[in-house]
Parts: C-alpha cells; sequence; structure tokens
C-alpha cells in the first residue's frame, strides 16, 4: 500500500470520511496528491457517503465501501462491507496484499471508524483518525472483544475488498 499522511478527523463524526479519505489516497496516490484541505475533504466525503443517513449517526458501512470503491475501479476491484462475526482471516489477507480494511467498532453499537494497514505476526496496525496516528492492536485481542486502546471494545463490521469477503 503507498504511504499516506495520517490525519485526524475534524469532529466526532467524521471518522468513516477520513478512513475513506486515507485509504483511498493510499489506493490512489493521485487522489491523494489532489487533497489540500484534509477538513474540507472529509466534510465532502461526509456528504457523498451520507445522501440519505444523517450525518450525526456517522458514517454507514456502504457509505464507506462506497467512497472507497471509487477509488479502486481503476485497480480492478471494488470494496463491499460485511458484518464482524470473530473472524479476521480476511482482513489479514487483504492487508497483506497491500488493500487497507475499514473496521467499524463500538460498545454497545458501532461509534467509530479505524483502518487496518498493516499486520505482523498476529499484530494489525490500525490508523485511528481520532488521535492521527497508528496503534498496534493484536488479532486475538480484536476477536475477544478487547479494542479499549483503540477506544471501544469491539469491532461490529469490516469494509474490504470483495475479493476477499
Amino acid at each position: 500500500m503507498a504511504e499516506y499522511r495520517y490525519v485526524r478527523q475534524t469532529d466526532g463524526f467524521t471518522c468513516g470520511p477520513t478512513v475513506a479519505m486515507v485509504a483511498s489516497a493510499a489506493l490512489d496516490p493521485a487522489y491523494g496528491a489532489s487533497v489540500v484541505d484534509d477538513a474540507a475533504e472529509q466534510h465532502r466525503i461526509h456528504a457523498a457517503a451520507n445522501r440519505v443517513w444523517p450525518r450525526k449517526l456517522g458514517t454507514t458501512p456502504w457509505g464507506v465501501a462506497a467512497v472507497i470503491s471509487a477509488h479502486t475501479a481503476p485497480l480492478g476491484t471494488r470494496y463491499g462491507w460485511r458484518l464482524f462475526r470473530g473472524d479476521l482471516r480476511a482482513a489479514v489477507a487483504a492487508v497483506e496484499c497491500d488493500w487497507p480494511v475499514a473496521m467499524l467498532i463500538g460498545a454497545g453499537v458501532p461509534r467509530h471508524w479505524v483502518l487496518i494497514v498493516g499486520h505482523s505476526d498476529g499484530v494489525l496496525e490500525c490508523f485511528n483518525p481520532a488521535r492521527g496516528s497508528v496503534a498496534s492492536i493484536s488479532v486475538a485481542d480484536v476477536a475477544g472483544r478487547r479494542l479499549e486502546s483503540l477506544g471501544f471494545p469491539r469491532a461490529f463490521a469490516l469494509v474490504l475488498p470483495t475479493r476477499y469477503r
């Protein structure tokens, strides 16, 4: 995956657009180079991904998938989403082939997006837009609902290339 600078979300509702922006920029360097105002781009993505869904409820998995897919068409793949059921094999396989994977996390309800950008020896590298940085979390901790270091305990959904779903 091409490197792209990590940015912070601009408010409490733009974690999904920020994750989609960072994933899209990593997969489409021309797009990444064209982003001059991170905050404006986060809000543009938020509006585009949430045409019907209320923005105060965040960004849906299908909205994040659509935004990333808009930048992967030239690469011959599309992104889709699926519920997380405790198995990260598909996500690990995608990341190991340089495809970032968005993960929706929360407590009782889904509340925050992070982006899995790397994997090595059972440890995932997760970009957290709330902090604008990458944190390490074990695959076992994701499966065991121990994601407190990312802000919430459990995963709800994954957005990944359809060939890995």
